[in-house]
Order: structure tokens, then C-alpha cells, then sequence
């Protein structure tokens, strides 16, 4: 079998002789040679191929905009409608039905749990029939371009390990990002972006959104994701001081990277590689980042699709925005974060705010991109890291309640390229507590999205400490019923 080590981005010189079978006389072979040349990253005017060269079969799409929606949305008021909550509405849930379930500490003294039905109406939309809230009146018109997943599960049941699973593949901090993994094996289609962007919504409140969740790991550092903020300074540290100007820093860099090329010769340390590819890729975004952070370009439909927060910058829906203009120059891996689902009280008021901060631009994200002939190319994700539960944490009364965490089953959907449009996929139960069929777990929903962009998940691989690591871990399978 076929597997991608990390042998052009992290060969060191003790891997190099030890598997070699010419030994010292290959070492002198290479010292007659470039020494950056045979590890070295691309010329910097190239855009960088990855690891893997190819993908291993033809590709259904190039790239992803994933909108993570921390802190986990209630698929019960959103997305997976159930009307036997309405007529067990206040009842106690079924201990047969809750069986052996592991509660978190915020609901696991209760010694009542009632069943809440949600205060929100549903309706079938589209030609696909799909059940949407009332809370998503724009997602509503666009069901018939998603595929709504309704039986996806998690291993975990806390927001930091849940993210990280999601994220990462292990629930254990340290594991590359899934944008890292996809830097890594594929690259970037643009020498002046990065191949991993991140946005975050400004000026939101939630669960904690660590650098780590974008992080890459144990693979090269110049994989991780780089954060875009609203402000002068999208990209923290990437403009010159005062008094020094573009010359000035392509002398610095140029220096720079001759001190680096020497400390290579004597160490083969891939990591200076790694930051020499920083360096470099740092000076090109200095003309290439505020050019696609300027949305001056942008007519006034657009601004109308998007909503009127597009032009503010930090928002979800600017986000959105920007998120389409990196797609457009070749970002590989997109991905937006969205605090404040973690509705444990207080929930009919919460979630009409967050749903009107996110449902337009959302629906608007997947228009966009369809009138200009992208998103046959590009897959959009939309999701939280587990589910909520279909009983009352705390006290449940007319006005308000609140829903604990829920890792057996939550809804997440996609859009573009390579699945399936109108569909909706697997079932929950009646009271909407347990997956009735077709279940997906977290590393089946990852292997399918490898798949999407041409990679075999079992065979994109980096040997750490002597295992070798991928982002599905041990198991995982493509879901082809997914599969346009």
C-alpha cells in the first residue's frame, strides 16, 4: 500500500543514512549538491503542490469553507423537527430511551428530566422536503442546493475535547488541524495566501476558541492556519515599522534566508526550511492581504445578498464575504468559527440571536459562490461539535429552558461539489434522543471529506515518534451515499 510520509518536509539527516542503502556515500552525493534543493519548498513565485504531488483519484472538489458554529446548535430547534416532543412536551424522559447515557456534570444530579418540544415552527421546504425551523428563513430557501446530515455522533461530550475531535481527529490536544492535513498533502493554488485561512466573528462571547484548533501539530509549522482579523492589521506582525519600506524587508528577508541556508547545511533541521517558507510567504502576503481584505470592489447586491453586518468588518456575515474572496485566489482550506451556541439556559432568546447573526450570510455564502460557477468546486460546511439534548437542563417552564449537551446525534449540512443536493441523510428516533439509522461518526464524516478532494484518508500519513499518524487515526469510511 501506498503511503505519504513526510520525507520531503521533515527527512532528518538520521532518517536520511539510516534508510538510505548507499549510506555516507549518498550523504557526499548530496553535499556536492544544492543542499536545499532536494527538501526545499517550491520556487517562491510557484504555488506549493503538497506532498502529494497528485491526489491519489480525480478530485470532485479543490477547497473548503467550513463554518464552524462553536459551542453546539440545538439540531432540535434548527434542523431536526419532532413532532412527538410536542405531544410529550413536559413528560419525563423514558429511562429506555436515555439507557446507559453519560451525562455532563451540569445535568447529571437532576433528578428530572422533562422533554422539551421546540418553541419554534418547522415547515417542509423546497422540492427536497427538508424540515427547517422557522429561525432559518434563508437557509429555508437554499435546502434544495444542501445535503442535511441528521445522524452524525461524537465520542465526546464536553466542548474542548468535542472541538478538538472535530478538528483534529483525537480529542487529545497536539493532533494537526484537518486544514493543516490538507496544506500538508495538497498545498496551496496561490504562492501569495496561505493554504489554511482562519476567521473568527468578533466581539462574541462563548466557549474558548484556541490557536491549537488551527494548529499544526507535529507536521511543519508553516501548515497551520493563519488567523485574518478585522482592523488595520489583518495579519498580526505583517507590516513594516515605521521607516522601513518594501526594500528595506526584501533586503531583511534576503539575509535572512542566506543566515538560514547556512544553519541548514549544518543542522537538516526541516523546521528552518519551514520558517524560511514563513519568511517568504509573509513579504508576498504584504501586497496580497490588504488587496483581498479591501471590499471596496464589491458591488451593492452583493452587500444585499450578504446582509447589512457584511460591511462590517469581523462580523459572521463579512466573514462569509471574505471567505468567498479567498476561495476565488486559490485558499485551500477556509475556515470561519462562530462562538455562542452553548445554550444551557435561556435558549428561545439565545438562538434567535445567533441564528439571525449567521442564517443570511450563510445562505448567502452558497448563492454567491453558485452564480459565479464555484461551488461545483467547492464544498461548504456548516456545523457545531455535538448536539443537544431533548430534555430541559434545570428548571423548564413556559417562558425559557435550557439544553445540555448531546454527542449521540446532531445535523450538520453541506453544499457544493461531490455530494448530494436536496438530500437528507439518516434519522433520529421520534424523540430525537438516539440515531434511528445510517449513523456517522466524526472520522467517517472526515474520511468523506478527504474523499471529496481526491485523498484516500488512510494514506495520507506523517510518521511522529515512530507511529504513523492521519486525520481519521485508526478507523473511518467514506460515506458514499453521500457521494453526488
Amino acid at each position: 500500500m501506498h503511503e505519504c510520509h513526510n520525507y520531503d518536509a521533515a527527512y532528518t539527516r538520521r532518517d536520511f543514512l539510516t534508510r538510505t542503502t548507499l549510506g555516507l556515500g549518498a550523504a557526499t552525493l548530496a553535499s556536492l549538491m544544492n543542499p536545499m534543493g532536494a527538501f526545499a519548498a517550491p520556487p517562491d513565485d510557484e504555488p506549493d503542490p503538497g506532498i502529494l504531488g497528485a491526489t491519489h483519484f480525480p478530485a470532485r472538489v479543490k477547497r473548503i469553507i467550513y463554518l464552524l458554529q462553536s459551542g453546539a446548535p440545538s439540531q432540535l430547534d434548527l434542523f431536526d423537527y419532532k413532532p412527538a416532543l410536542v405531544r410529550h412536551h413536559g413528560e419525563e424522559l423514558p429511562p429506555s430511551v436515555r439507557g446507559m447515557q453519560r451525562l455532563t456534570g451540569m445535568t447529571a444530579g437532576q433528578k428530572s428530566f422533562p422533554m422539551v418540544q421546540s418553541p419554534f415552527a418547522f415547515r417542509q421546504q423546497g422540492e427536497s422536503g427538508a424540515w427547517v425551523s422557522s429561525l432559518m428563513p434563508y437557509t429555508s430557501q437554499i435546502v434544495d442546493e444542501l445535503c442535511f446530515v441528521k445522524s452524525m455522533y461524537t465520542e465526546a461530550i464536553n466542548h474542548d475535547p468535542a472541538i478538538t475531535f472535530l478538528q483534529s481527529g483525537s480529542q487529545q490536544p497536539g493532533r494537526p488541524s484537518m486544514g493543516s492535513w490538507l496544506s500538508y498533502g495538497l498545498g496551496s493554488e496561490n504562492s501569495n495566501l496561505p493554504a489554511f485561512v482562519v476567521l473568527v466573528t468578533k466581539n462574541k462571547m462563548g466557549q474558548p476558541l484556541y490557536a491549537r484548533l488551527w494548529g499544526n501539530g507535529f507536521l511543519p509549522s508553516h501548515h497551520q492556519g493563519v488567523q485574518f482579523r478585522a482592523g488595520k492589521d489583518p495579519v498580526l506582525y505583517l507590516s513594516n515599522p515605521p521607516g522601513i519600506g518594501t526594500e528595506d524587508r526584501r533586503r531583511h528577508v534576503d539575509v535572512l534566508r542566506q543566515l538560514q541556508e547556512l544553519q541548514y547545511e549544518n543542522l537538516q533541521d526541516p523546521e528552518i526550511e519551514a520558517k524560511i517558507a514563513q519568511y517568504e510567504l509573509a513579504f508576498r502576503m504584504q501586497t496580497s492581504v490588504p488587496e483581498v481584505m479591501n471590499l471596496d470592489d464589491e458591488p451593492k447586491s452583493i452587500f444585499d445578498l450578504y446582509g447589512e453586518d457584511a460591511r462590517d468588518p469581523g462580523t459572521f456575515a463579512a466573514n462569509c464575504l471574505l471567505a468567498r474572496r479567498l476561495a476565488e485566489r486559490g485558499v485551500r482550506f477556509i475556515q470561519l468559527y462562530h462562538q455562542g451556541w452553548d445554550h444551557h439556559g435561556g435558549l428561545p432568546q439565545a438562538i434567535r440571536t445567533q441564528a439571525k447573526e449567521t442564517d443570511q450570510a450563510s445562505a448567502a455564502l452558497v448563492l454567491d459562490l453558485k452564480q459565479r460557477g464555484m461551488l461545483d468546486d467547492t464544498l461548504v460546511i456548516w456545523g457545531g461539535e455535538f448536539g443537544r439534548t431533548n430534555y430541559s437542563q434545570g428548571k423548564l417552564t413556559a417562558e425559557s429552558f435550557g439544553r445540555d449537551h448531546h454527542p449521540r446525534c446532531f445535523t450538520l449540512w453541506m453544499a457544493g461539489g461531490g455530494v448530494k443536493k436536496g438530500l437528507t441523510y439518516g434519522a433520529t428516533d421520534d424523540l430525537g434522543y438516539n440515531i434511528a439509522h445510517s449513523p456517522v461518526h466524526i472520522h467517517d464524516f472526515q474520511a468523506t471529506v478527504l474523499h471529496l478532494l481526491g485523498i484516500d484518508h488512510e494514506r495520507l500519513i506523517f510518521r511522529h515518534q515512530g507511529r504513523r499518524y492521519r486525520l481519521t487515526d485508526v478507523h473511518g469510511h467514506v460515506v458514499d451515499d453521500l457521494l453526488a
